[in-house]
C-alpha cells in the first residue's frame, strides 16, 4: 500500500483511537507548509454527526480545494468528549498540519494540546466556540453566542407579551462555552437571572434531538404549564416539540432556537417553533481555512475574535427586533 493509500485509511477509520494510531512517515517535501503540495489543515469538531458540525467540515473541504490545501477532519466522538479531541490534535501535529481549526467541546480541556500545538509551529484557530482563556488559541471565528441566546430570549419575550413566563430551559453540554454563553445571553435576553421563579425546570441535552426529548418529556411528567421553552440548539428544538407534541402542547408554547439551518428554517416556516437564530459556519470555516494558507506562505497570524454574525428568523415579525423571513432564511442558512 502506498503512503497515500495509508494516510487515507487512517483517515477514515471511524473512531478516533484508531484514527490516533494512524501514523504516517512524512519526507520533508511533504510537509503542512511545502510549496510542492497542498497546505495540510486540521479540522476537529465537536462530533461529526451534528448538521451543524457536518456543515463547517463540507465547508472546509471544499474550499480548501480551491486554496491549494485539504482538510484532515476528525471529531470527538460526542459533545463533552475532550479526551477525543485531545488525541485529535495530537495526531494532526504528527500528520504535518500547518493549521488546526477546532470546535473546542469544553474551553479548557485541552489547553495543553493546544499549547504543545502551538510550540511546534501549528497556527491554532477556534472555529464557533472560544477557549478559556481567549489566547489559548491565535484567533477566534465564531457567532457571538451570547448575542445569539439574548436575541432569542428578547423574541421569546415579546411573543409572550404581558403573560408572566413559565420556562423550560433545553441547556447543552455542562461546562461547555457556547453551552453557557447562550443559557446566560437568553436569560438576558428574557430579563431573568438563573434560579428565578419563572424557571420551571432545566436539563442538558448535549445539543441531541433524542436527549433532548427524553428530557422535556421528564420535565413535563412534572408540571406541564410551560408557556416558553429556550433550546440550545435546532436538534434540541426538534426533540422539545416532539415531547411538546405528545403532551398536546404543540402551538401553545413559545419555543425559539438557535442555528439557522436549512432544515431548522423550514422547522420555523412549518410552525414547530417561532424562530431561529442564524449562524453562518460557513463563512467561518472559509475564513479559517484562508488563515491557514495565508500563515503557511508568508507567516501571517490572525489575532483576537472574529464575530461571523447572527440573524434572527422568523415568519412573525416583531417591533423592535430585527428579523428575517424563513424565504430569506432558505436562501441563507448556513452560508
Amino acid at each position: 500500500m502506498s503512503r497515500s493509500s495509508t494516510l487515507l485509511a487512517c483517515l477514515v477509520v471511524p473512531t478516533l483511537l484508531a484514527a490516533t494510531a494512524c501514523t504516517a512517515t512524512k519526507s520533508g517535501s511533504d510537509s503542512g507548509g511545502d510549496s510542492s503540495g497542498p497546505v495540510k489543515i486540521g479540522l476537529v469538531t465537536k462530533t461529526d454527526t451534528n448538521p451543524y458540525f457536518v456543515k463547517l467540515r463540507e465547508s472546509a473541504k471544499a474550499h480548501a480545494g480551491t486554496q491549494n490545501a485539504e482538510v484532515i477532519a476528525v471529531a470527538g466522538k460526542f459533545d463533552g468528549d475532550n479526551e477525543g479531541q485531545v488525541a485529535a490534535i495530537e495526531n494532526l501535529v504528527q500528520q504535518g498540519v500547518k493549521g488546526i481549526l477546532i470546535t473546542p467541546s469544553n474551553s479548557t480541556g485541552i489547553l495543553g494540546a493546544l499549547k504543545q500545538a502551538k510550540e511546534k509551529g501549528v497556527l491554532v484557530i477556534a472555529l464557533d466556540t472560544e477557549t478559556d482563556p481567549k489566547d489559548a488559541v491565535d484567533a477566534t471565528y465564531a457567532t457571538n453566542n451570547v448575542t445569539a441566546g439574548e436575541l432569542q430570549g428578547k423574541y421569546v419575550k415579546a411573543t409572550l407579551g404581558q403573560t408572566p413566563p413559565k420556562l423550560l430551559l433545553m441547556d447543552g453540554t455542562p461546562g461547555g462555552t457556547v453551552d453557557e454563553q447562550r443559557h446566560r445571553g437568553f436569560l438576558q435576553g428574557m430579563g431573568l437571572k438563573d434560579g428565578a421563579p419563572e424557571i420551571l425546570g432545566a436539563a442538558p441535552t448535549n445539543g441531541d434531538q433524542n436527549k433532548a426529548q427524553a428530557a422535556m418529556e421528564n420535565l413535563l411528567q412534572r408540571d406541564a404549564s410551560v408557556n416558553a421553552v429556550y433550546t440550545l440548539n435546532e436538534p434540541a428544538a426538534r426533540g422539545a416539540v416532539a415531547a411538546l407534541t405528545a403532551k398536546g402542547l404543540a402551538g401553545k408554547v413559545a419555543v425559539g432556537s438557535i442555528d439557522g439551518g436549512c432544515q431548522g428554517v423550514a422547522d420555523v416556516k412549518a410552525g414547530k417553533y417561532l424562530a431561529t437564530v442564524m449562524q453562518f459556519p460557513k463563512k467561518m470555516a472559509e475564513q479559517g481555512v484562508d488563515a491557514v494558507v495565508a500563515f503557511s506562505k508568508d507567516g501571517t497570524k490572525p489575532s483576537g475574535f472574529q464575530d461571523t454574525g447572527a440573524q434572527l428568523i422568523t415568519d412573525k415579525p416583531l417591533p423592535g427586533l430585527d428579523s428575517k423571513d424563513t424565504a430569506w432564511g432558505a436562501q441563507n442558512c448556513w452560508g
